[in-house]
């Protein structure tokens, strides 16, 4: 079936499908863009290989570069674009989603803990919070109901976008060419993508240890 779903990353409005999902789930962490972005790049990177493996006329390699660049960079746009909004719109009505957060003790104790990491410089949270379950959510509305100065969240959100959609991405096409446009080929890369997630959700909560006082 996902042999059927090659040319999905040639039209434009996969493009757009894509884009507004991940745009969305800064909202909806539940919307599946990321396993989206893996099986559009492991579509298109399964059927050139079944077209080498099938005689037909081989694909150029510019054109899987430029289908892949084109599908990060749609990727990374609409997850920059999604925080962007969340950051304004909790900027704007910052009491109503200070309450919504403080109802949820895991959410108002990552406020906390991102709120303390961005003041001390620690933007690379912003990044790692990326590929965490709802951590994006977290951090773009946690940045503008806190009032953070955009230019100290607007670059680690684009670093942030860059990454997880270069690592989706790359995950989709590896998976294709090594697997084949099949299930398989996306339940691995998909389960990739979930294992970093789980391994940024478990960094993310451990706590920082204290640092020890010199000896006098």
């Amino acid at each position: 079936m996902l042999e059927q779903l090659g040319s999905l990353a040639d039209p434009p409005w996969i493009y757009v499908i894509v884009g507004l999902s991940v745009l969305l789930d800064v909202f909806l962490p539940v919307l599946p863009s990321g396993v989206l972005v893996i099986t559009a790049a492991t579509a298109a990177a399964g059927s050139t290989a079944a077209d080498a493996v099938g005689g037909a006329a081989p694909v150029h390699p510019a054109h899987d570069v430029s289908t892949m660049f084109s599908l990060m960079l749609c990727a990374a746009t609409a997850s920059v674009l999604g925080d962007l909004v969340a950051y304004r719109l909790a900027w704007r009505g910052g009491a109503r989603f200070d309450r919504a957060m403080a109802r949820s003790r895991r959410l108002a104790a990552a406020q906390d803990k991102i709120g303390t990491a961005l003041s001390r410089g620690g933007g690379p949270l912003v990044v790692l919070a990326r590929f965490a379950p709802a951590g994006r959510s977290v951090v773009s509305i946690g940045a503008g109901v806190m009032h953070r100065d955009v230019a100290e969240f607007l670059p680690w959100s684009a670093l942030a976008g860059v990454v997880w959609a270069a690592y989706s991405v790359s995950l989709g096409y590896f998976g294709g060419q090594w697997l084949g446009a099949t299930w398989l080929g996306t339940a691995v890369s998909v389960f990739a993508l979930f294992a970093a997630g789980a391994g940024a959700g478990f960094l993310m909560r451990r706590p920082r240890e204290p640092r020890e006082n010199p000896a006098p």
